[in-house]
């Protein structure tokens, strides 16, 4: 199952995934752009560059109908830690154990099942934090509009920390996005950044105890998210309590001018190397040669690797963008590698071309069934292979996700 939000609501696909009582995980792709809640995308590209718009994206995880656990792609440790300071908990994990964990495809669900193990925190914490991180995604997916969304069948999480129905959730999350949107345009996103104005005008109209709470909580360096997590409240509980000072004046709500000097950064970065990391896996070595010439005179940083093993254990850590492999190798083929990647968030929409020598159709077919984008007749040219690069990485800069959901198939 795979689609655009346009055409389908997140709500909709909710119900469809509890009625088939399915298990697997729901990935949804969209772009968020500041102050544009209420505007549509024809809208937003007058008012803005399409490329200010923050591109995001989440996993929703399910167990026959019920959800199980969610998670922002860019997520780090960050949110469990926000959950953990309300619960006052000391002892936690050191650094090197920290930087593995984020190396995992659900570091969070990872980092909570270590802390259970541990006795760091008890099995009804763990599910409280679950249910926060569940319903403030939610939140999130239930307030969009555009983006487009893929459902795969799958194996759940092992072991389960907790279940959650699908309808009552959704109907009181669709609530508070209701109510969310009377704020507007006072409060436009949880992640703004509550900022105390002039301490010496608030004192004289407010009570020196509500100057005194404010001082403790609003400091412009904790988001409203943030603060919701801090005091185990939603996010439109915090809202309401602010909501009032904000229309006095007495707060201001900005975003983090830190995120949007490193958002900036990014992309002068990305405008200073704007070709992408390219692996290419094929256990002859004259065509791994082939590829790096071809690759590296257009500006791609071209890595290959003739050891397929080797290549296994080393692309979690590249993270290219394209991945081009080889069918037939020893010890591990073309088809097995595809299929462990797919199992894999990191490389749920990364384009993965297969080489081949073989031209039959049902080679093509095995192909697109363990997920591959498309494929590759060796001997190929260097223009054939350039054409075929570029193809997909512009259409997943152009349209904000992979063609990978077309070749998907699933239903």
């Amino acid at each position: 199952m795979h689609g655009n939000l346009n055409e389908i609501d997140i709500r909709s696909i909710l119900q469809l995934i509890e009625l088939g009582q399915r298990t697997g995980q729901l990935f949804v792709e969209a772009r968020s752009c500041h102050n544009s809640n209420k505007l549509s995308v024809d809208e937003v590209i007058r008012q803005r560059s399409w490329s200010e718009c923050k591109q995001q994206s989440w996993y929703v995880f399910f167990l026959n109908g019920q959800i199980i656990y969610c998670q922002h792609s860019d997520s780090s440790l960050t949110r469990i830690a926000d959950y953990l300071r309300h619960y006052r908990v000391q002892a936690r994990l050191d650094k090197v154990q920290l930087a593995y964990l984020e190396t995992l495809n659900a570091p969070e669900y990872n980092y909570l099942w270590t802390l259970l193990e541990r006795n760091i925190i008890q099995p009804k914490v763990a599910q409280t934090i679950i249910h926060g991180l569940v319903h403030e995604t939610l939140f999130d997916l239930l307030s969009l509009h555009l983006g487009s969304f893929i459902f795969d069948l799958g194996l759940a999480f092992a072991p389960q920390l907790t279940t959650l129905e699908i309808a009552p959730l959704v109907s009181k999350i669709i609530k508070q996005v209701q109510q969310w949107k009377l704020f507007y345009p006072h409060i436009q996103s949880p992640d703004q950044f509550p900022v105390l104005a002039d301490i010496t005008e608030l004192r004289s109209s407010l009570p020196a105890a509500t100057v005194n709470k404010l001082q403790q909580w609003v400091d412009g360096k904790t988001s409203l998210r943030q603060l919701a997590r801090y005091l185990n409240r939603d996010v439109l509980t915090v809202a309401k309590a602010i909501y009032p000072y904000v229309q006095q004046g007495c707060i201001h709500l900005v975003y983090s001018s830190t995120c949007r000097d490193r958002q900036i950064q990014q992309r002068k970065q990305e405008l200073l190397n704007p070709k992408a990391r390219i692996v290419c896996i094929d256990d002859t070595a004259m065509i791994c040669e082939t590829v790096e010439s071809i690759l590296k005179p257009q500006g791609y940083e071209a890595i290959a690797f003739t050891n397929p093993l080797e290549a296994i254990s080393r692309v979690f850590q590249i993270k290219p963008n394209l991945i081009l492999c080889d069918i037939t190798m020893p010890e591990l083929d073309g088809y097995e590698i595809c299929a462990m990647l797919r199992h894999s968030t990191a490389f749920r929409l990364v384009p993965i071309i297969m080489l081949t020598s073989k031209n039959a159709f049902i080679d093509r077919v095995r192909a697109r069934m363990v997920g591959a984008t498309d494929y590759l007749t060796k001997p190929f040219t260097g223009t054939e292979l350039l054409m075929l690069i570029e193809k997909y990485l512009n259409y997943s800069v152009v349209s904000g996700h992979n063609l990978n959901f077309t070749y998907k198939g699933k239903g």
